[in-house]
């Protein structure tokens, strides 16, 4: 995390700190979220081979969207493969913010692969709703369909436990869409379990036409929450007050204004105005700037916090939000 310091209402002198550690390649971190993509890739692949052979045999349109899903999933999970490569290269000489944005990109892909899959099964399950068809073999679509229930519920909670070391967002946006797979998992066990038991045909369409409703949804937050990193959006409320209340336990400190956040991948950047008392030497502002990263670097490990240092009570231009 790295503060800039600067005095003055214009651009005075800057100091600047050495950058402390934070994600990099060789990280165990790094290691975490690649791990997790090579996971995500090999149930994926896994899945797809199991439910093509026993789609052929059950004829199973609930089936059929479940695999078109594992097919998604691959291609989703190989681009995120690549943007966590490159998300995790270093800040350079063209991306000083770092290629955090590559997880963003790549969690929208995963939106869209997930609204296509979504369009494609609803129309398969719209027309076995029109002309029904008996499902031979329902057993071992049963069986394959709680095989991938095990396994994602496996690969879910890995990713989870690396979500909550990494902050990544592009495994969190797999995450969300694994955990999906489960309860449409556990729709489609129901659904194969009441044609193989009770001969209802028709719930298996009806059943694939809500799986659809479901994924469609579930591509919307993910592709909202890409959109959110990609437009800067800011942080939330209770994450500026939380800051704010931390920069203002200084007791140095008289105010704050223009507080600006935004995130990219699993980093986040903090600027803000800082307001101190005029007659502070450089020296001593800039040692209470330190002290106030501090302060919001223990409430946000991964951000990149910048602080601008103004005399309090000096008029100046300040940005306004509607």
């Amino acid at each position: 995390m790295t503060a800039t310091t600067q005095i003055g209402t214009d651009a005075g002198a800057a100091a600047f700190q050495a950058p402390k550690a934070r994600m990099h390649p060789g990280s165990p971190e790094a290691r975490l979220v690649r791990t997790a993509t090579y996971a995500s890739v090999a149930v994926a692949l896994t899945l797809i081979i199991t439910k093509f052979v026993v789609w052929r045999m059950s004829g199973s349109v609930s089936l059929l969207g479940s695999l078109l899903d594992s097919s998604l999933d691959v291609m989703a999970s190989l681009i995120s493969l690549f943007a966590v490569r490159h998300a995790l290269v270093p800040a350079d000489r063209e991306h000083r913010f770092g290629h955090g944005k590559a997880e963003a990109l790549a969690a929208l892909g995963q939106g869209l692969f997930v609204g296509g899959s979504a369009i494609a099964l609803l129309v398969q399950a719209v027309q076995r709703v029109i002309v029904p068809a008996n499902l031979p073999n329902s057993v071992w679509a049963l069986a394959v369909m709680v095989l991938s229930l095990v396994l994602t519920i496996s690969l879910v909670s890995y990713q989870r436990y690396v979500v909550k070391r990494t902050g990544s967002l592009v495994v969190s946006a797999d995450s969300l869409h694994y955990a999906t797979d489960m309860l449409i998992n556990c729709g489609i066990i129901v659904g194969l379990g009441a044609v193989w038991v009770l001969g209802w045909t028709m719930v298996d369409p009806l059943l694939a036409i809500a799986i659809s409703i479901y994924l469609l949804y579930s591509a919307w937050k993910i592709a909202r929450t890409s959109i959110d990193h990609l437009m800067d959006r800011e942080f939330s409320d209770a994450d500026r007050k939380i800051i704010r209340e931390a920069v203002l336990s200084h007791p140095q400190v008289r105010a704050m204004h223009d507080l600006r956040t935004r995130s990219a991948g699993a980093r986040q950047f903090i600027q803000l105005h800082l307001e101190l008392d005029g007659s502070l030497t450089l020296l001593q502002a800039h040692k209470i700037s330190d002290e106030v990263e501090s302060l919001v670097i223990a409430k946000f490990p991964s951000a990149e916090v910048l602080i601008h240092e103004d005399p309090a009570g000096v008029r100046e231009a300040r940005a306004s939000f509607a």
